[in-house]
């Protein structure tokens, strides 16, 4: 095998190898929490914020979501009431979103089945 093919092989099994363990993450959540993978994941990055708040952008940044997909994803978060929104002081074009009470609440026990997910999957049997 090539350098190149042994590269494309490297990148398609890292691919796999994240949407067996996202597939997973997605749909146990989602049975357990109501959450997707992606609404975890904009929950667990506020959680660890300063302040349990961080502005939509620095989200973007940090997860593998278009902005687009980041809006409706706290849209749904704010509907269930999990996160609000407000804007930023500094730059009335910033909008920070914020973990509530209850967000953090439902994170805590999220956590729990995402270390479960992780352990049975990472975890040689």
């Amino acid at each position: 095998m090539n350098a190149e093919a042994s590269l494309i092989d490297q990148w398609r099994t890292l691919l796999s190898e994240y949407s067996r363990v996202a597939h997973e993450l997605d749909r146990t959540l989602q049975a357990r929490h109501g959450l997707t993978m992606s609404d975890y994941e904009v929950l667990d990055r506020l959680v660890a914020a300063d302040g349990c708040k961080a502005r939509v952008q620095e989200l973007v940044g940090d997860l593998h979501l278009s902005q687009s997909a980041m809006s409706r994803a706290v849209a749904r978060l704010e509907k269930c009431g999990l996160v609000g929104r407000a804007i930023c002081d500094t730059d009335r074009r910033g909008v920070f979103v914020t973990a509530t009470d209850e967000g953090r609440a439902v994170h805590t026990a999220a956590r729990d089945t995402q270390l479960d997910v992780l352990k049975r999957q990472f975890t040689p049997s």
